[in-house]
């Protein structure tokens, strides 16, 4: 009968565990389900260099979305989809940027609010954009001094 007891107590310790490792892989992976909260707004850049599903939107340093998706639009740029937060409103002349954490981290999109009174709507369009510096492209022209 002990051992029995030791048994159930043991089961229920690695059943307790196997869930708390599946809560914090969920948490940490960043993984939503049922397409999470928020709208859609797309971007077309000319290149992402390096930009990932998955990467921050931040406006003022604030994580207000997530990049849903990056594909080819039909005139050979980069279309990226990005899921913004329910109580964040853009402004029709906003400006999408990719930018580098640090030196050579991470690729995020900086959003910076515009000063239209329009907003874009579910599904709407940033129309203007930055693409993302090429620092091979910076060194090698340092380096052969075209700069």
């Amino acid at each position: 009968m002990e051992r029995t007891k030791v048994n159930l107590v043991a089961g229920f310790f690695v059943i307790f565990g196997l869930l708390a490792l599946g809560y914090l892989s969920i948490k940490l992976g960043r993984v939503s389900f049922l397409g999470g909260g928020g709208y859609l707004v797309t971007a077309n850049f000319p290149s992402v260099g390096g930009l990932k599903t998955g990467s921050n939107v931040e406006i003022a340093g604030v994580e207000v979305g997530r990049v849903e998706s990056i594909g080819l639009a039909k005139d050979y740029e980069a279309q990226v989809t990005l899921r913004i937060s329910t109580g964040v409103k853009l402004q029709d002349d906003s400006i999408a940027s990719i930018k580098t954490k640090g030196l050579i981290g991470e690729k995020y999109i900086r959003i910076s609010p515009g000063g239209s009174e329009k907003i874009i709507p579910a599904n709407g369009r940033i129309r203007e954009v930055e693409a993302p510096v090429d620092l091979e492209e910076l060194i090698s022209k340092y380096i052969f001094g075209k700069v």
